[in-house]
């Protein structure tokens, strides 16, 4: 039999769980989503209960392989979530409880505002030039005075970087593998706002290094030399780095895929840790 206690957590926990369903639907796939698991170059390999998801192709002779994990959603410095206001994170204000009964949904919406605050701000040098080369589609407002007709114009440019809320930095690990050698070539990115930035790369002369599964690999991984700071790189070399990732599908629909695959993911996890938690409490 169950305590009172028990029988009262029990029911918070299905309070939240029908909460969250009500602000969204997890099994409802986000439009941006579906199309990229309909038109995009990788195959998703996601398992459920897993933080990690795995993106696949082949690019030639290549083996590509691209990891991200929903954990970036509640990893992010928190130097940067202390710049809101307490009030902004965790607002106890019953108003406020009832258009946002997730503190978690506050928390991320946060995050993600501080992390685009910062790139904006201005970040490293390397930050700032991959920004300025990445950004894509920006509308320009001549200043002229708008006939009726340019009124889907208007929405265009109304709709855009204004009004849309920005999205949290992803972290997205890139491993190639080419056939006839052994070593593999691994570049580490952030993927926000239609961006992927360079943060470092790296060679391994043996590829099981790359992603490391026994103790024993992860020290001869230490061991290695695996290149200079990107940033440390010549400018150009920076840009055709840029460009070979480009080139095998790293792009700009995969930096706006990401963060979107992220958060749906998320939410069905946290269902699911909701589910089996008061499953748990309930027997």
């Amino acid at each position: 039999m169950l305590s009172i206690l028990d029988q009262e957590l029990a029911a918070k926990i299905g309070s939240e769980i029908t909460l969250e369903k009500e602000m969204r639907d997890a099994d409802e796939v986000p439009v941006s989503v579906k199309d990229y698991l309909k038109n995009g170059l990788f195959q998703v390999h996601d398992t459920p209960g897993n933080e990690e998801v795995l993106l696949t192709r082949q690019f030639g002779d290549e083996s590509i392989r691209v990891a991200f994990s929903i954990a970036d959603l509640n990893n992010l410095d928190q130097e940067e979530s202390d710049k809101f206001d307490d009030s902004a994170l965790y607002d106890e204000d019953d108003d406020q409880e009832a258009d946002e009964p997730s503190g978690k949904r506050n928390r991320k919406a946060a995050s993600a505002q501080s992390a685009s605050s910062a790139l904006a701000a201005g970040g490293d040098a390397k930050g700032d030039m991959s920004l300025a080369r990445g950004k894509v589609g920006a509308n320009v407002n001549d200043g002229h005075e708008a006939a009726d007709d340019d009124d889907d114009d208007e929405a265009d440019t109304s709709s855009g970087s204004e009004g849309q809320e920005p999205s949290f930095p992803a972290r997205l690990t890139v491993t190639i593998e080419k056939a006839g050698t052994s070593g593999a070539f691994q570049i580490e990115t952030v993927a926000q706002d239609g961006m992927i930035g360079i943060e470092n790369a790296y060679y391994y002369p043996d590829a099981a290094l790359a992603n490391p599964q026994t103790a024993e690999q992860e020290l001869a991984r230490r061991d290695q030399y695996l290149g200079p700071p990107f940033a440390n790189l010549d400018e150009d070399l920076q840009v055709l780095l840029e460009r070979y990732l480009d080139e095998r599908g790293i792009n700009t629909a995969l930096a706006l895929f990401v963060p979107d695959y992220v958060d749906y993911k998320e939410q069905r996890e946290y269902l699911r840790w909701l589910g089996d938690v008061k499953s748990f409490i309930e027997v």
